[in-house]
């Protein structure tokens, strides 16, 4: 029994909250959602103004309807309908707008409608079973469907429960009103010609009300899950650009089947490696903040000019930057694209250096560039629970390699003859470099013949 009652505190809980828990949902994402509900009731603001405006042409324009004679309340009921709308729509666009005045909102609309209804009998006077037969309770679907629009099943089932209760007591009425012959029938035709009531005809109209109102709710119990976690997938994958180039994280959010280690291919590959000389050292005497902040100027600053030269950072390596050419997506014309990059960042370099003593750096700072071009395996490395794409081969440690060796060139951006007749080929037309055959690198087998780009 404990048990049972569990589940139905739990079931009521679920219902009464809109569905599933708003638990360990960051609050930006909350706050994402709460964004596209307030959108999705200025919609259904806008659909309330031009429903009303439809029905308002509508009703200026079609014939007076013949045997009307009594007091014609659908003039006030569309003025005052439309000036609460207009009312909502405005506030929709001020204040995000609270639960009570929501259900206020659909007090209004079936207030409205039941009442437009009611008004029937005394318009045309007839016995109150004659506003039964009006189609106009029709109408109450599409309220039903206008909360649909907003994913909070709450709402559709607070409208329809309103709509059922308002035309169960329409049919209260005029089952207990007295005024002129009225009786119950099973007859459809007398039904349909006189003012008796057909019991059967009232039940259909609540069960169909109730049932698409239950259906829509469901759907909506069951879309709003679907809607949480697709805002919370949407952020992760926004997240995932600023942590990775834009088309590594469209490579991970777009693939058609789930990405593991292991996977990978082989293609001609530019790497590009940024340095600054002497940073461990300096920035042990520093504030963590100044570091921090030094770092990020430059970091930013280097990544402008590669991402204008069509690379992308495969990491930050502390102080040091490994960025790619043809890597993410197959170029040919990878190499021309990394030296055009390592020219560029020279005047960078340049500025940078007196630059970033106004951020707290005490020297005048000095970095290194180097490229390195060839045949690398393209692919993602980890566990199934920590994945990461990299770029793997002798391309990557020569780059490594070669702006180390800035150093002892008194270079700031090196390459080898190798990758400057590949950036050649590939349609490179910058100044002539300077080549230094058979040179010794520190953790290299054979001599390398370098190419000074500045």
């Amino acid at each position: 029994m404990a048990g049972r009652a569990s589940a139905i505190r739990a079931g009521l809980a679920y219902i009464l909250r809109g569905g599933p828990t708003d638990e360990g949902i960051p609050a930006r994402v909350r706050a994402e959602i709460d964004a596209r509900e307030a959108r999705a009731e200025r919609l259904i603001g806008w659909v309330q103004l031009a429903m009303v405006l439809f029905f308002a042409a509508l009703y200026s324009l079609a014939p007076r309807a013949e045997g009307a004679g009594g007091f014609n309340f659908v003039p006030i009921a569309l003025v005052a309908y439309f000036l609460f709308t207009l009312l909502r729509l405005s506030l929709s666009y001020r204040i995000q707008l609270p639960n009570w005045y929501l259900l206020v909102s659909i007090g209004v609309d079936i207030a409205l409608l039941c009442g437009l209804i009611f008004s029937f009998h005394i318009q045309y006077g007839q016995h109150p079973t004659f506003y039964l037969k009006a189609p106009t309770v029709m109408y109450l679907f599409i309220f039903i469907a206008l909360r649909a629009l907003r994913f909070d099943p709450r709402f559709v089932l607070t409208t329809g429960l309103a709509g059922l209760i308002g035309w169960g007591a329409l049919v209260a009425y005029a089952l207990l009103s007295d005024m002129g012959a009225m009786r119950i029938t099973r007859n459809y035709v007398e039904y349909l010609t006189s003012n008796a009531i057909l019991l059967g005809a009232e039940l259909d109209k609540a069960m169909i009300i109730l049932g698409v109102t239950g259906l829509l709710s469901v759907a909506l119990y069951r879309g709003r899950q679907i809607l949480f976690d697709s805002v919370r997938d949407h952020a992760a994958a926004e997240d995932l650009k600023r942590f990775f180039a834009p088309e590594v994280a469209r490579s991970i959010t777009d693939a058609d089947v789930a990405l593991s280690a292991g996977q990978g291919e082989v293609r001609e590959v530019a790497v590009l490696m940024v340095d600054i000389r002497g940073f461990t050292g300096v920035a042990a005497s520093l504030a963590p903040q100044t570091v921090m902040r030094v770092l990020a100027h430059y970091q930013e600053e280097v990544l402008h000019v590669i991402d204008a030269h069509g690379g992308q950072v495969d990491k930050f390596l502390g102080d040091g930057i490994l960025a790619t050419f043809g890597a993410v997506a197959p170029s040919d014309r990878a190499a021309a694209d990394g030296v055009r990059a390592a020219r560029a960042l020279v005047p960078v370099f340049k500025r940078l250096g007196p630059e970033l003593k106004e951020f707290g750096w005490p020297e005048t700072m000095r970095f290194g560039a180097a490229l390195a071009f060839g045949a690398v395996t393209v692919g993602v490395v980890g566990a199934d629970d920590r994945l990461e794409f990299t770029v793997i081969g002798d391309p990557v440690n020569r780059a490594a390699k070669l702006e180390d060796a800035n150093k002892k060139q008194h270079s700031t951006a090196l390459t080898d003859r190798k990758t400057f007749a590949a950036a050649l080929r590939q349609g490179y037309e910058g100044p002539p470099a300077e080549e230094r055959p058979g040179v010794e690198i520190t953790g290299v087998a054979r001599p390398i013949d370098l190419v000074v780009l500045a």
